[in-house]
């Protein structure tokens, strides 16, 4: 049976999938069957509206599918042109250029003024668009010559050139739970469009392939395919765990340095360190190391991290993160991973304080607001002539002359006399910063 026509004609446009992959055949045939994205398809939504109708010129002319691989977009794209007479063309920003992109655009005017039906333009990885083929869209959403459906891994405010953004509604499509994964393994180990009952999924198989397949659909019926097939050869119809394991050596880790994944990862590295779990951050060092990411990148957010985070409260830190840097900068991988992994640990391990952090960030609030005023004229520069004859340096209190080498005088101007920006907390060495810059303070301020 087809996968999109239940009356065995195709919507224009749309593959014929009967004998493709399982990934393929299994795709949902209506919205009930749909996993994971009940919060996109609530009856009067966007996204079921143009499902759900033939036209509707109070639908938005423009959407963009924003989610992890293997959640459904291509899926949603795909009920939106079974519905009525549309049209259905799709396109891939791998190969696809702007020329393409005015051909399609042409036929899809063409055709709307001769039969009065619209186009469903479905474009895959758009992100993957140049700024000036994202411009080439825009007549045609704007005038509504096409409905454009935009699939897309990376977070549209980074991807997506701001007029399209603005003529578009953004939906984001959840990660898959394992019970929708669950329930999708099932569905193709009965389904007559899947395996059709002739190969068993025990409990410990099914577990392990959901394991494998994080939140993507996709994966887990190209798992599961391909186990079968593993199971076949031996002639036998029960989908062992060795058969799993078999199909698939090694999990592949969901991460690309360009998009959101990229992102995710490496603010759950810094955030781990940052809240002293040392565990996790080495869960995360691996998880970007084994995705092939630059352990030069990571060492430069380590240097980052100590500055920010560690700051006073052990200023070893940074010198630790820099020396790595330096390090994994001459060794290269695999051994990098060695350096980075000591780096981590006293970086998570390590007394925190962002004293310095906030310190630097309220002064730079103060200037930008216009807070500057005037120095203090005895802090000056009074090594020119000019500047002496108008009393430049004078009064200046050389501190080296006087006890504890600390002086009581003026240094900041008139109108943030008394401010105080950097204020250390009680953790690591900064424990000892706070009593001295105590005394500091009371000398430079005249109290004793």
């Amino acid at each position: 049976m087809d996968l999109f026509d239940n009356a065995g004609m195709e919507p224009e446009g749309i593959p014929s999938d009967a004998r493709g992959p399982l990934a393929v055949r299994m795709r949902p045939r209506g919205v009930e069957d749909v996993l994971g994205q009940e919060h996109l398809l609530t009856p009067g939504s966007p996204l079921r509206r143009l499902i759900d109708s033939e036209s509707d010129q109070s639908g938005p002319s423009s959407v963009i599918l924003w989610g992890p691989p293997g959640t459904g977009k291509t899926t949603l794209a795909y009920l939106i042109a079974r519905s009525g007479s549309r049209k259905f063309v799709e396109l891939s920003a791998v190969s696809a250029g702007v020329k393409d992109l005015r051909a399609v655009i042409s036929e899809a005017r063409r055709h709307l003024v001769t039969s009065g039906a619209e186009t469903i333009l479905f474009i895959d990885e758009v992100h993957r668009f140049s700024k000036t083929q994202q411009d080439a869209l825009l007549p045609a959403v704007e005038n509504r010559w096409v409905v454009l459906v935009a699939a897309t891994t990376e977070n549209p405010s980074f991807s997506i050139v701001t007029p399209l953004l603005s003529r578009s509604i953004m939906l984001t499509l959840r990660g898959l739970g394992p019970e929708h994964i669950g329930e999708l393994l099932d569905r193709a180990v009965s389904d007559e469009r899947g395996l059709d009952g002739r190969f068993a999924l025990p409990e410990e198989s099914r577990d392990m392939i959901v394991r494998l397949a994080g939140s993507d659909a996709r994966r887990s019926l190209t798992v599961l395919e391909a186990a079968a097939g593993t199971t076949a050869a031996r002639g036998e119809d029960t989908i062992t765990v060795e058969d799993v394991s078999e199909a698939i050596d090694v999990a592949a880790v969901t991460y690309d340095r360009d998009g959101d994944a990229h992102y995710d990862v490496i603010s759950a590295f810094i955030k781990s360190i940052r809240g002293s779990h040392v565990d996790a951050a080495m869960h995360y060092l691996a998880r970007m190391l084994e995705a092939g990411e630059d352990p030069r990148f990571v060492a430069r957010r380590l240097m980052i991290s100590a500055a920010e985070d560690i700051g006073m409260a052990d200023p070893s830190a940074l010198q630790t993160a820099t020396a790595a840097a330096q390090s994994v900068a001459l060794v290269g991988m695999p051994e990098a991973r060695i350096i980075l992994a000591e780096a981590v640990v006293h970086l998570a391990t390590a007394p925190k304080s962002n004293a310095a952090y906030n310190a630097i960030n309220a002064a730079i609030a103060d200037v930008k607001a216009g807070k500057v005023g005037t120095i203090p004229n005895h802090l000056r520069d009074g090594s020119v002539w000019a500047s002496r004859q108008t009393g430049a340096g004078e009064g200046y209190k050389y501190s080296h002359d006087y006890p504890g080498h600390v002086v009581g005088q003026q240094y900041l101007p008139d109108e943030l006399e008394g401010t105080r920006y950097y204020e250390p907390t009680e953790n690591g060495f900064e424990a000892q910063v706070a009593p001295r810059l105590a005394k500091y303070r009371s000398i430079v301020d005249g109290e004793q």
